[in-house]
């Protein structure tokens, strides 16, 4: 089954830290992603751009509104995320453990569908 890791934090904390730091953090995506790679089970990374860039298209009956920004308003975004292939959720939690502390939380969260279109079968 798939997993996402979803990486939530303060945007522009990373870019704070001394250069070292960034450094070790980046370290650890690299050390998973690799160990992911080798085991195939590592499926599309994505780091996200900044809130101020998004746009929110919500939709009621037959309008269409397109608004700047992301709908939720909290301290915390979505950064980026990962898709992996897991036996379990346990195992993906150890995965999402490997990311490094004290940058960013991370939300462990099974994928319903991915890798493609939505199908009627959604098992």
């Amino acid at each position: 089954m798939q997993y996402a890791i979803l990486i939530y934090g303060t945007e522009g904390f990373f870019e704070r830290l001394p250069e070292e730091e960034q450094e070790i953090a980046l370290q650890h995506h690299r050390d998973l992603q690799a160990e992911l790679d080798e085991k195939g089970t590592l499926g599309p990374v994505a780091r996200l751009m900044d809130t101020s860039s998004a746009m929110t298209v919500r939709k009621r009956g037959e309008s269409v509104l397109v608004l700047d920004g992301p709908f939720a308003e909290t301290k915390e975004q979505l950064l980026g995320l990962y898709i992996i292939e897991c036996a379990s959720i346990d195992e993906a939690i150890e995965q999402a453990k490997k990311l490094p502390a004290g940058v960013a939380a991370y939300e462990v969260r099974p994928v319903g569908w991915g890798g493609g279109t939505i199908s009627d079968d959604t098992d």
